[in-house]
């Protein structure tokens, strides 16, 4: 038998403070009759908490409003978002774009730094160099958290960056360099992870608890939320459906190459050789840029011909939905997410267009009713996921949420 526990007068004070930080990020300056109406508690609670947080340097009057415009009522007290700042990553192969946010995820420096042939002995170095070089140059000194997207499959139980594929040697240096930075705390996750969550908290799927990204540029993979919580499987690879063995390709994967998996059906290789194959032009070079070029031109294309109009670009389009259809069935019947959104610079590309496309065909593949969004977070949807990531960090340890 258990007995319900009564929260103590410090638990409901720390309770209290979280409930009243996490509106004031969510909304903006409030005043304490506002906070009153948000939360529901008391004006003698309301006074009390917003002492203690001003006392702890969280909270801070930026002003007054009201028509009198004087007395406690009238004040207008906001989070202090330089209170804490934070940085975040996209390590792709050819460099690293980075950004450096305060407390409330707003932006107050970014910069790109690309990486040639492979990177050298000096690489991770130099790239931490610039993070705070870029931070001092934004009047930030310390970082307290370090969020870092790269491509691989992240340890659950160590933290540690696994690769499936060739990395280059400075992703692991970067992250041991990160963690010699004093006072800071680095998290390490798989970069489609974090799209996933900046599509679930701004992007797309804000009004879904349950859905998969699917995220199509140089190679493919996908981010799986299940009743709003990130799943990444006993060893990282939830997700991994590069190696998903499909009709199509030229064999079958293998624990060390992709290429015959989804990945051989509908990484951006592939999607410029289809293009090729129906006349398009589209960039040898065949990487992400290229794949996204040749969808955006070809949706453009469908738009001036007009509906029903059979054109290069319309079969070219219903093909690499087919193709697309193909994986996300199997995602579907398994995990039965009841919405995919198309994300990478592929589906960024593709947008509505390619996604009503998709969802047609899948609907044919598939018992289970699946809608098919385009993703909404943008060509910068990893590092919105690790500034959210970071951010979320740092609020655990300033706010003392569990």
């Amino acid at each position: 038998m258990t007995t319900a526990r009564t929260a103590t007068p410090s638990t409901a004070r720390a309770i209290n403070d979280r409930l009243a930080l996490n509106l004031l990020l969510e909304q903006g300056p409030l005043t304490a009759t506002e906070l009153r109406d948000l939360t529901g508690l008391s004006r003698p609670t309301v006074a009390d908490l917003l002492e203690r947080l001003q006392r702890t340097g969280l909270v801070a009057v930026v002003g007054e409003r009201g028509e009198q415009r004087r007395g406690p009522n009238a004040r207008v007290y906001a989070l202090v978002a330089s209170r804490a700042h934070i940085a975040a990553f996209d390590v792709r192969a050819g460099g690293v774009s980075l950004v450096v946010a305060d407390l409330a995820g707003r932006a107050l420096a970014d910069t790109e730094v690309p990486v040639e042939g492979g990177g050298g002995p000096d690489t991770a170095a130099a790239i931490t160099a610039t993070l705070l070089e870029t931070a001092r140059g934004a009047g930030v000194e310390r970082l307290h958290t370090v969020a870092v997207g790269a491509p691989g499959l992240v340890d659950p139980a160590t933290g540690r960056l696994q690769s499936t594929g060739k990395l280059p040697a400075w992703h692991a240096e970067l992250l041991a360099a990160l963690e010699e930075l004093p006072g800071t705390e680095v998290i390490l996750e798989n970069e489609v992870n974090l799209a996933g969550r900046a599509e679930y908290r701004v992007g797309a799927a804000r009004d879904r608890d349950t859905f998969v990204l699917m995220w199509l540029g140089h190679s493919v993979g996908a981010a799986v939320i299940l009743d709003g919580r990130l799943r990444r499987g006993f060893s990282g690879g939830t997700g991994e459906i590069c190696f998903l063995p499909v009709p199509g390709t030229v064999g079958l994967p293998s624990a060390d190459s992709c290429e015959g998996g989804f990945h051989g059906l509908v990484g951006s290789a592939a999607v410029c050789a289809l293009a090729r194959a129906h006349g398009l032009p589209a960039d040898p070079a065949g990487d992400a840029a290229a794949a996204e070029a040749v969808v955006r031109a070809a949706v453009a294309g469908a738009a001036s011909a007009g509906e029903g109009e059979d054109t290069a670009v319309g079969r070219f389009l219903d093909e690499l939905a087919e193709r697309i259809a193909i994986g996300a069935a199997g995602v579907c019947v398994v995990l039965d997410p009841g919405c995919v959104v198309l994300g990478g610079e592929v589906g960024r590309a593709g947008g509505a267009e390619l996604a009503g496309r998709v969802e047609e065909r899948l609907a044919r593949l598939s018992p289970l009713s699946t809608e098919v969004r385009a993703g909404t977070a943008g060509g910068g949807a990893v590092l919105a996921g690790a500034v959210l990531t970071a951010g979320d960090a740092v609020r655990r340890d300033l706010f003392g949420e569990p």
